[in-house]
C-alpha cells in the first residue's frame, strides 16, 4: 500500500499550541473509505460527514476494487472549482488512488470543508468534513450562489447538512 501525505497549514502551529492534550490523545487517523458497488453503479466517501478536532488527521482510503478515486478540496486553484473551505487552509487534492491506497490530511483550521471525487462528482461523490466548532455564519447556512456554481446538481444534493454532522460526529449514507 502506498500511503501520501501533506499537511494542511495556515495558522496551525498557533492554533495546535492553544489545543488541549486530549485532542492528541489518540494519534491514529480517522478513516474515510472511498468505496462502490461491484457493478460500478454508485460509488460514494464513507463516512460521508466527519466531526473532528483541529489538529486530526483524516486517510482516505480507496476501497473500491473497480474504480480509482480523488480526494480533492472544494477551492479555486483546484480544477476552477468555488471555494468551499476556510479561506486561510491549504487546498489539498490526493491525485488518483488506485485501489488500497491512501492519502492524509492534518487539519489546523477550524471551519467547514468540502470535497470531492474528481471522476465521480457528477455522480454526487462529495464529502464534507466539520473541524472544532464551525462559526454560526458561512457559506454551508445560505444558499450563496457563488459557493455553488459549476457543482454538479447530484453534488449539491448530497452534501449532509453541517447540524448532522456536528450531532452525530460521523453521517453514512443510508
Amino acid at each position: 500500500m502506498r500511503r501520501r501525505t501533506f499537511l494542511v497549514a495556515g495558522g496551525g502551529v498557533a492554533a495546535t499550541l492553544l489545543l488541549p492534550r486530549a485532542a492528541f490523545a489518540d494519534d491514529a487517523p480517522v478513516e474515510i473509505a472511498m468505496t462502490g458497488k461491484p457493478d460500478g453503479s454508485r460509488v460514494w466517501f464513507d463516512p460521508i460527514g466527519i466531526h473532528i478536532l483541529p489538529g486530526q488527521t483524516l486517510r482516505w482510503t480507496n476501497r473500491d476494487p473497480g474504480n480509482s478515486h480523488t480526494a480533492t478540496s472544494y477551492h479555486p486553484s483546484l480544477n476552477d472549482h468555488p471555494l468551499r473551505m476556510p479561506k486561510d487552509a491549504t487546498p489539498w487534492d490526493s491525485d488518483y488512488l488506485l485501489p488500497d491506497e491512501s492519502f492524509s490530511v492534518t487539519f489546523t483550521v477550524p471551519g467547514v470543508y468540502d470535497y470531492y471525487c474528481v471522476p465521480h462528482e457528477h455522480a454526487g461523490m462529495v464529502g464534507r468534513i466539520v473541524v472544532g466548532e464551525p462559526p454560526a455564519e458561512g457559506w454551508w447556512n445560505s444558499r450563496d450562489p457563488a459557493a455553488e456554481a459549476g457543482i454538479p446538481a447530484a453534488a449539491l444534493a448530497t452534501f449532509p447538512s453541517v447540524e448532522d454532522i456536528v450531532r452525530e460526529g460521523a453521517v453514512r449514507l443510508g
